[in-house]
């Protein structure tokens, strides 16, 4: 964990001695911490007892003033002239002990940091958007810590190339038992077997460990070792009971995919188009992404299911209920309720 404060230099920190750090907390917690992409870091630092009260996220502030890329890399070079260390983004960080220069690699990042959020805050303050960003953070903030995902082993990346539901159950067992191993070993559950592997293990359907051994990225010395293990979870999903197979979609409570609203609701299908070409107008005037002037998600919910009585008022309790911020009501409003009435 990098840290840096004006007058107190930059600090490393490697919480996996150290679990519990909220003795840190009492010393920083009044702070603003500048972070970038903050939902990301923010469930990770409470793990560790390190909860701030408020921030500012560099990622997103770079999306609210229209910056046209906002990796860090990038927002640091567009505004402060500096170019980062790209070296070892992708390195195999449970290593221990660290290298020295994945030390200086990882204080780099937050070396301009605060730099880089004087530089944000002035162009905000310039578009008018200080009062945008400030709700931004703050709902950050309320939001919490993300629920665990239903069913994570179905982002599998080549998922969608698997056509049985039997498939799908040799997936889930042997995503469980990556999972399960790399939580034993402390590391990142691609680097024990990559998505891809198991994805081609499942359709190549090996009859025993041999035939497994004969795919390409089992051939390695660290698989071989461990075939008994990847044959063994292939196996178990393979003889699950009809009933006990994962369904191909986990059913959710939100509306369909949009290109299916044509053909079940057409009236739907026209109230989401004016949607989406009013948000479109609005995000090219005021130079921000169209999902930040307002979740898609919940673009889709009030298109798909309008209030029963179409009106502003009504329309703004529907955003205000599915987690809009002040700034994307006022913003949205009269284009969201113009389109609900369509139809």
């Amino acid at each position: 964990m990098q840290m840096r404060r004006n007058g107190s230099g930059t600090g490393l920190i490697d919480p996996v001695p150290l679990p519990d750090l909220s003795v840190i907390q009492g010393a920083v917690a009044d702070a603003e911490w500048v972070l970038h992409a903050a939902n990301q870091d923010l469930p990770c630092l409470a793990e560790i007892g390190l909860v701030p009260r408020r921030i500012f996220d560099t990622e997103l502030a770079a999306r609210l003033a229209g910056l046209p890329r906002v990796g860090l890399g990038a927002v640091v070079e567009s505004l402060l002239g500096y170019s980062l260390q790209k070296g070892h983004s992708a390195a195999d960080w449970s290593t221990r002990p660290l290298p020295e220069e994945w030390l200086v690699y990882a204080a780099l990042d937050v070396e301009v940091l605060v730099d880089l959020r004087d530089a944000l805050a002035a162009i905000l303050d310039e578009q008018g958007k200080t009062e945008w960003a400030r709700q931004e953070f703050e709902a950050i903030l309320a939001a919490g810590p993300p629920a665990p995902r239903a069913d994570p082993w179905r982002r599998t990346s080549g998922v969608h190339g698997l056509r049985s539901r039997r498939q799908l159950g040799m997936l889930r067992s042997l995503w469980e038992a990556r999972d399960d191993m790399a939580r034993r070993r402390d590391i990142a559950p691609g680097r024990v077997l990559p998505d891809s592997a198991m994805v081609s293990a499942v359709q190549a359907d090996p009859v025993n460990e041999g035939a497994l051994l004969e795919l390409p990225v089992f051939r390695g010395r660290a698989n071989r070792r461990l075939v008994a293990t990847w044959f063994g979870a292939i196996a178990r999903g393979k003889a699950l009971p009809e009933t006990e197979l994962p369904l191909h979609s986990r059913s959710g409570d939100g509306p369909p995919p949009v290109n299916r609203w044509a053909d079940r609701d057409p009236a739907a299908a026209t109230r989401m188009q004016a949607a989406r070409a009013g948000l479109a107008e609005i995000s090219e005037k005021h130079s921000v992404p169209v999902e930040n002037v307002l979740s898609p998600d919940l673009v889709r919910r009030i298109m798909w299911s309008p209030p029963e009585l179409r009106d502003a008022a009504t329309v703004a309790a529907a955003l205000r209920a599915g987690g809009a911020r002040e700034w994307q009501v006022e913003l949205t409003l009269a284009v969201l309720t113009e389109a609900a009435t369509r139809a």
